[in-house]
């Protein structure tokens, strides 16, 4: 069942922010295209962001301030964008370039990722949140999760790497019965056409994961972009060195990992069917 569309409530701060800059650039004379070189995005990102179809994301807001000379307008705007149905916007901004990624490349170290999870381990998972969520919100939290779930099942689905710490796989979140249910769901993603599932093993003495989970994005104006979470939120980043960096993590992550194989091997054994 395709994901139902959802409906953008941060619209109008997003266009209100998007006219902002169409007006500062064209106060500078610059091009969309010129200003997106000197911003390190193309020009197409930035006519989006001007329409108010994508967000300006803080690190992009910052250089924008020193290119336009606003004096830090721009960031500020940005820091005060509202959170929408408990969802900050820049997590609402990944779920929308996650729908229409080309590929996705995700590191996690925590949880199961959360398109390769079970409504029941989701559930889990949203039940641990501190402080405590409400019912209703968590009921909202796993629909959205499993509707996102359905770019796994298109007739093209975009290309999905997943390294996977091995710690993430001992925890038995939910029960027994939750945890077997999410391992025998992971197996089986594992066998989907275009994912690469990757266990990380425990007693590494080399790790290029450290610093925490991340997700590196393909659009299909073949940008690239880069999504992380922290405890107390989350950013898109769009600045190519970060994103870079980013990408030589991952990189190094999957050949310290075990291959595609070995960890269907591992799950196959930590599900006794081996």
């Amino acid at each position: 069942m395709p994901p139902r569309k959802r409906v953008a409530k941060n619209g109008t701060a997003l266009k209100m922010i998007g006219a902002q800059v169409a007006i500062l650039r064209k106060k500078k004379n610059l091009t969309q295209k010129a200003l997106g070189h000197e911003v390190s995005l193309d020009g197409e990102t930035v006519a989006s962001i001007e329409q108010g179809r994508r967000p300006l994301m803080p690190d992009a807001a910052e250089r924008m301030d020193l290119v336009l000379e606003t004096g830090g307008l721009l960031a500020a705007a940005v820091a005060f964008l509202p959170a929408v149905d408990q969802i900050p916007v820049w997590a609402e901004a990944f779920i929308d370039l996650e729908r229409e990624a080309v590929s996705m490349s995700s590191y996690e170290n925590q949880v199961i990722p959360g398109l390769l999870q079970t409504a029941e381990y989701a559930r889990a998972v949203f039940t641990n949140e501190i402080p405590a969520l409400s019912q209703r919100k968590i009921d909202e939290r796993v629909e959205t999760r499993l509707e996102r779930q359905a770019i796994l099942y298109r007739e093209d689905p975009p290309g999905l790497s997943y390294v996977i710490a091995e710690a993430a796989l001992l925890d038995q979140l939910g029960g027994r019965d939750v945890y077997r249910a999410a391992l025998r769901h992971l197996r089986s993603c594992a066998d989907l056409h275009g994912i690469s599932i990757q266990i990380m093993p425990l007693g590494r003495r080399t790790h290029a994961g450290l610093s925490g989970p991340f997700v590196l994005i393909e659009t299909p104006d073949l940008q690239q972009l880069a999504y992380a979470e922290t405890q107390r939120g989350s950013q898109l980043i769009s600045d190519r060195n970060e994103v870079s960096i980013l990408s030589r993590k991952y990189a190094m992550l999957r050949t310290q990992a075990f291959n595609p194989e070995e960890t269907k091997g591992l799950l196959d054994r930590l599900l006794g069917e081996r």
